[in-house]
C-alpha cells in the first residue's frame, strides 16, 4: 500500500492512492478509516502529508470527516442531473434504473394566500391545491415533494397522483405544456419535517429545489419545493462561453 516515487507533491500521491482504493472497494461506502496513525504508517508517509491530502479529500466531498468518530467515506450520489435539464423526480429516479413510487400523500385543496395570490397571479376566489408526497426509488424515500397548482390546472384526481407526475397531470388534457422553469438550489443542514419523512439523521444534509414552472404561453403553472437527500443527488450546471 506504499505510495510510489515520482516527481509529484506526495499529498498529490496519496490523493490519488486513496481515491483508487475506494474505487477498487478496499475503502467502501460509509466505512471508517482507519486512524491516521495507522493510514500514515501503511501509506509510507508522514501525518501531515496525510492531513493535508485528507484536507483536500473533504474539500472534494470524496470523505466525511466527524470530530470525535473518525474519517468516513462519502457514498456516492444514486441520482445526477443538470439543473438546466427541466425534468420530473420520477424522470430522474427512472434515468437511474430504478423503479419511482410514492409512500406518503397529503393533499388540500384551499383559497390561495396572498403569497400564492402574488405568484400565481390568480384571484382568491381561485381554488389552490397543496400536494405533499414523499418519493421512492425501488422502495426507499429520496425526495420530499411539496407542489402547489391551481385545480383548475390539474387532470387527476388525489388517488390518481399517487404513481403519476404532476408534469403528466398537468398536460394531459394537452391545454398545457410546460417549458421553463426558474430555479434555486438552497443547501440545508436540517429540516424537522423533511429530514425525519426521509429518515435522515442531522448528519445528513438536504437540497432544496424550489422552481417555478411556466407554461409556453408564460403562465405560472407550477410552484414546487422539493427537499433531494445530499447524500442521494447531485445537480450540476452546463455552463457554455458565449
Amino acid at each position: 500500500m506504499l505510495v510510489k516515487t515520482d516527481h509529484r507533491h506526495l499529498y498529490v500521491q496519496v490523493i490519488e492512492r486513496l481515491k483508487d482504493d475506494i474505487a477498487s472497494g478496499i475503502f467502501k461506502e460509509n466505512e471508517k478509516f482507519p486512524s491516521e496513525f495507522e493510514l500514515a504508517r501503511n501509506l509510507g508517509v508522514s501525518r501531515a502529508t496525510l492531513r493535508e491530502a485528507l484536507r483536500v479529500l473533504e474539500e472534494e466531498k470524496v470523505i466525511i470527516r466527524k470530530h470525535g468518530v473518525g474519517t468516513f467515506v462519502n457514498p456516492r450520489p444514486l441520482f445526477s442531473s443538470g439543473i438546466e435539464q427541466l425534468t420530473s423526480v420520477s424522470s430522474m429516479i427512472r434515468e437511474a434504473g430504478m423503479e419511482p413510487g410514492t409512500i406518503f400523500m397529503e393533499v388540500q385543496e384551499n383559497p390561495p394566500n396572498d403569497e400564492m395570490v402574488g405568484k400565481f397571479d390568480c384571484g382568491t376566489e381561485d381554488s389552490l391545491v397543496t400536494i405533499k408526497r414523499v418519493r421512492t426509488a425501488d422502495g426507499d424515500p429520496v425526495v420530499y415533494c411539496i407542489d402547489n397548482v391551481l385545480s383548475k390546472n390539474l387532470n387527476a384526481g388525489a388517488e390518481d397522483l399517487l404513481n403519476e407526475s404532476i408534469f403528466d397531470s398537468l398536460e394531459k388534457s394537452g391545454k398545457i405544456k410546460i417549458s421553463q422553469a426558474i430555479a434555486n438550489i438552497e443547501p440545508v443542514g436540517y429540516d424537522d419535517e423533511a429530514s425525519s419523512i426521509l429518515r435522515c439523521g442531522v448528519d445528513i444534509p438536504l437540497l432544496v429545489l424550489i422552481q417555478y414552472h411556466y407554461s409556453e404561453e408564460g403562465e405560472m403553472v407550477l410552484y414546487s419545493k422539493n427537499y433531494f437527500r445530499a447524500d442521494k443527488f447531485s445537480f450540476h450546471v452546463v455552463r457554455k462561453r458565449v
